[in-house]
Order: C-alpha cells, then sequence, then structure tokens
C-alpha cells in the first residue's frame, strides 16, 4: 500500500473506499468506531460496497445514496454496524 498516505493526506484529494459489506461470517465490516490502524483519520468521501454505496458527510456520518440490485434500505440497515442517513433520492443499480 505504498503511497496511501500521500494520496489520503493531498490537498483536495477524493477518497474512494471499495470493500465486501460483511465479512465472511456476515458481520458488518462498516462500523461505528474503527477497529483497525489507520492510515488517514476523517479522510474518506465515499464507500461503495457489494450492497450499496455511503457518502461520508464530514461531521455528521453516512448517507446512503444507492442501493444493489435486490437490496433495501431495511437490508442495509441490518448488515451495517452504525446508523446512517437515507438520500431523498437514494437509486437501485444494477
Amino acid at each position: 500500500m505504498g503511497g496511501a498516505m500521500d494520496l489520503v493526506s493531498a490537498p483536495k484529494s477524493r477518497v474512494v473506499v471499495t470493500m465486501t459489506h460483511t465479512s465472511k461470517d456476515g458481520s458488518p465490516k462498516i462500523l461505528q468506531e474503527n477497529t483497525l490502524p489507520l492510515t488517514g483519520v476523517q479522510c474518506v468521501d465515499r464507500i461503495i460496497t457489494d450492497k450499496c454505496v455511503f457518502d461520508v458527510i464530514p461531521n455528521k456520518g453516512l448517507l446512503l445514496r444507492e442501493l444493489s440490485y435486490g437490496q433495501t434500505v431495511d437490508s442495509i440497515r441490518a448488515s451495517t454496524g452504525c446508523s446512517f442517513e437515507v438520500a431523498s433520492d437514494v437509486a437501485e443499480t444494477y
């Protein structure tokens, strides 16, 4: 992961995290507080998972923007380890 610190600390950079929404055992990977070592703090702008897309709103939290095909807001709430807001124009993607 060489260069990650340069990317997250660069002015006007946009950091997008792509990941699976849950671990292999089904537990949430998106949590209220991080439990792993951090490269940067409060530097992520968007999280894209296999289930949905969240925008990270500074000092507010997550905003659900898009749902993957077959997902619902309730299914995302059940598989996410923190609270989030839902955009008024949340879209379903295929």
